[in-house]
């Protein structure tokens, strides 16, 4: 086989499109999850910090205008510990559904819903050290590296340089009070904050472009993939064929069997034969039982023979019959000339 020929230059198949998501293999970006993630945290925080504090410092509040009226054990400092987690935890609660609901959305359209067990399946390669030491300065992992840099780069660039631009005003702290300086504080790091998440967006998306490029050159296939598939998808030929003809020899096999059963075989003399079965009050028209050319139609013939069924030749009729479906009933064009061979034959009969 030649190297052109072990090239994967073919597009992926569906069936094969359908292998890799059922092993959990899809283009998926972690980058993405997270810069829409930490975006969506940050909207939100940003409307909903007013009452976040107010909710704190109603707890907060609370607790010490009854300090001094609770005795100090340890039951009461569990009891205590136990309501401001429960309280801090409902305050947090809206910005962390926001967070796993984002986390949900973002996973679900990059590839939609799919369930499988396949990866969890213990894999002996995962734990083969001289595989492990592959998969360590392999390609992907180069790859990986090299986001984490540029990422942990672009995003350390953008707080010095956000932080250098409130230099000047950072000089001027110590004129101002306690509450200032935290606002302050809070301001440059909300500006970071945003200014993060808007790279990390940025680069989640290119990453999941790049995700996506990748897992299709990973699911491309070799010519010789391609032939092998549409062998399993559509069959061996010889087999097919083989199968084929022994459908058609069991066939042939009830087809024979039906012809005792008819009233009259009517034949080209070359070769050509149609059986025609009618009861008359419980069919509407005469039905085509069996019909053969050569060497079927001569054996239909002496199966008529050793049943004593009349053998009628009739060209025109016989070549007309011959194109009607087994089983089928006869045509309403061809009434009149069958019609006319049954009352011969059954005029023969009596």
């Amino acid at each position: 086989m030649s190297d052109s020929q072990e090239e994967r230059t073919e597009e992926a198949t569906e069936k094969r499109r359908r292998e890799f998501r059922e092993k959990g293999q899809v283009a998926q970006s972690k980058e993405l999850g997270t810069g829409l993630q930490l975006a969506a945290a940050l909207l939100l925080w940003f409307f909903y910090a007013p009452m976040f504090w107010e909710g704190l410092e109603q707890l907060l509040g609370g607790i010490w205008a009854q300090v001094g009226d609770r005795p100090v054990t340890v039951q009461s400092l569990v009891d205590l510990s136990g309501v401001i987690m429960i309280r801090v935890g409902l305050l947090l609660a809206p910005p962390l559904l926001v967070v796993l609901l984002i986390g949900a959305v973002s996973t679900l359209s990059q590839v939609g819903f799919m369930y499988t067990t396949k990866p969890l399946a213990p894999d002996l390669s995962k734990i083969n050290p001289v595989q492990g030491l592959g998969r360590l300065f392999s390609k992907r992992s180069l790859v990986e590296m090299v986001k984490s840099l540029l990422k942990v780069l672009i995003v350390g660039w953008v707080a010095y340089h956000t932080l250098e631009g409130y230099f000047g005003q950072a000089l001027h702290l110590n004129e101002t009070n306690l509450p200032g300086t935290v606002a302050f504080m809070g301001r440059v790091a909300a500006v970071i904050l945003f200014k993060s998440s808007g790279i990390l967006l940025l680069l989640g998306i290119v990453d999941f472009l790049y995700v996506r490029w990748e897992m299709e050159e990973k699911m491309k296939m070799t010519k010789q993939e391609q032939k092998e598939e549409h062998k399993e998808t559509d069959g061996n030929p010889q087999v097919k064929a083989k199968v084929r003809a022994i459908q058609q020899s069991m066939a042939r096999k009830r087809m024979m069997a039906e012809v005792p059963t008819a009233d009259v075989v009517i034949t080209n003399p070359t070769h050509l034969s149609v059986a025609l079965a009618y009861q008359q009050g419980e069919m509407a028209a005469p039905r085509v039982v069996a019909k053969g050319a050569d060497v079927v139609a001569m054996r239909i013939r002496e199966i008529a023979r050793e049943n004593s069924i009349p053998i009628v030749e009739n060209k025109p009729v016989a070549r007309a019959l011959y194109k009607i479906e087994l089983d089928h009933f006869v045509p309403e064009e061809l009434y009149k000339a069958v019609a006319e061979i049954l009352a011969y034959v059954y005029g023969l009969k009596r």
